[in-house]
């Protein structure tokens, strides 16, 4: 008998999720470009950041060893 339940359990919970996804506050497109571009933007600081320690400490250690 559980096994006939379980199509039925399975549609209700789609309808649920659609029920949900439809009271989501989703952002505007000009929201959703504003964001990526702080996050392309802190990504690319932070790499160039993280990328310049590491030359720095290359050079470093490279002439402490040479």
């Amino acid at each position: 008998m559980k096994i006939l339940q379980f199509p039925k359990k399975i549609i209700n919970f789609l309808k649920e999720v659609k029920e949900e996804m439809g009271k989501v506050n989703w952002p505007t497109k000009r929201e959703v470009f504003k964001n990526t571009l702080i996050v392309t933007g802190i990504s690319v600081v932070l790499a160039a950041f993280l990328g310049g320690l590491d030359f720095l400490f290359t050079n470093l250690l490279n002439k402490l060893i040479l």
